[in-house]
């Protein structure tokens, strides 16, 4: 009994519970960010700048509020402004939270306790990841003041929000990854925004780019309203004045429907692809009804434009009028799921890889780093 009890003396507690232990680690590294007199100020800069730009897009666009045009477009703004600068953000917070320790000396300390290599990496991004969503929170204040003004639905908002923070959520995720894979601080961060700029240029250039590997010569029929010959140019035409007329015609066409999943992993396409726009319909294109589109409905109509491919038949029937667009396309697949899941398959094959770089004891370390 007294050498059984001598046995179990000596082997040590595999691992703390594993919420306790994420839960732990996130407790640490928040208390760390609200001690530190630059994150306040980082979200001070942040707040005026983005109130400087949503009050010069409001003075702008003031002659829209009475139409209830103002809202949408207001609304957009800020969304696409809170994702832009979030995906600058985010890295920043997330692309040295292991390696930033490594360097210090402090994540050995950390490594020795009975927090497994998982809870580290959890915690660390839970952190930041936490610290993105604050930038989105300081941004609720423009968010609320373009719904007062109107046009813009509940699940439109709802969703954009959720999506925003998704999107934030996996940026952060790649960053700690590369944390824990790099061995030195400066190398994650300009890592990490490589494979930002990737995502978010590099898919548009991508796209561009692949536009010579689908060009086709094809046979395309055009609708154009026009005015007869004999029409008084010095006379306003009135709707009743254009007749439509057909032209039929071999040219180069695009077919981007074959390589419009290349914009699948873009952050603006996702959130843009999952949001419900359904504040313009197609009987609108035309007429004084139409409005222009905000920039992230912009986004998804060009989605939707490079997703249907080109129109080889446009009839008089598509368009609503003499100075009318075609309608976007409509009943096609959402892109924004493929989006998600390959941006969730870096971040994972990241995280795991950093997972195997955190286990201890540690067999063979790259050249340059330590372990304290």
């Amino acid at each position: 009994m007294t050498a059984q009890l001598k046995e179990n003396d000596v082997q040590p507690q595999q691992s703390l519970p594993w919420f306790t232990g994420v839960k732990a680690v996130f407790k640490l590294e928040m208390k760390q960010r609200l001690r530190a007199r630059s994150w306040y100020i980082v979200l001070g800069i942040w707040f005026a700048l983005l109130g400087l730009i949503f009050v010069l897009a409001a003075v702008t666009s003031a002659s829209m509020a009475a139409e209830g045009e103002g809202g949408p477009i207001l609304f957009e703004l800020v969304i696409g402004t809170v994702l832009l600068f979030g995906l600058l953000v985010a890295p920043g917070l997330s692309a040295t939270a292991i390696n930033g320790d490594r360097a210090a000396g402090t994540l050995a300390i950390i490594q020795v306790t009975l927090l497994a290599p998982g809870q580290i990496l959890w915690g660390k991004w839970l952190t930041a990841w936490a610290a993105a969503l604050a930038f989105l929170v300081i941004s609720l204040p423009f968010i609320v003041w373009a719904l007062i003004v109107g046009g813009v639905t509940f699940s439109e908002t709802l969703v954009s929000l959720v999506m925003l923070a998704v999107e934030l959520g996996l940026v952060a995720a790649i960053g700690v990854g590369v944390s824990a894979i790099a061995g030195r601080p400066l190398f994650s961060i300009v890592i990490t925004y490589m494979l930002v700029a990737l995502l978010s240029i590099g898919t548009v250039i991508g796209f561009g780019l692949s536009m010579v590997l689908v060009q086709d010569e094809a046979e395309v029929t055009t609708a154009n309203y026009s005015l007869p010959e004999d029409f008084d140019s010095m006379a306003e035409p009135k709707d009743e004045d254009f007749t439509c007329t057909t032209e039929t015609y071999r040219q180069q066409v695009l077919h981007t429907e074959r390589t419009a999943w290349l914009l699948a992993a873009n952050p603006f396409v996702i959130v843009a692809d999952a949001v419900p726009y359904n504040r313009v319909s197609e009987e609108d294109f035309g007429t004084e009804d139409y409005r222009m589109p905000g920039v992230m409905e912009s986004v998804s109509i060009g989605l939707r434009t490079a997703q249907a491919g080109p129109d080889f038949e446009q009839t008089c029937e598509e368009l609503s009028g003499p100075y009318a667009q075609s309608p976007p396309p409509s009943g096609l697949m959402p892109i924004w799921p493929l989006g998600l899941a390959l941006q969730g398959l870096l971040a994972g094959a990241l995280i795991f890889i950093g997972w195997r770089r955190l286990a201890t004891p540690v067999g063979r370390l790259p050249r340059g780093t330590r372990i304290a």
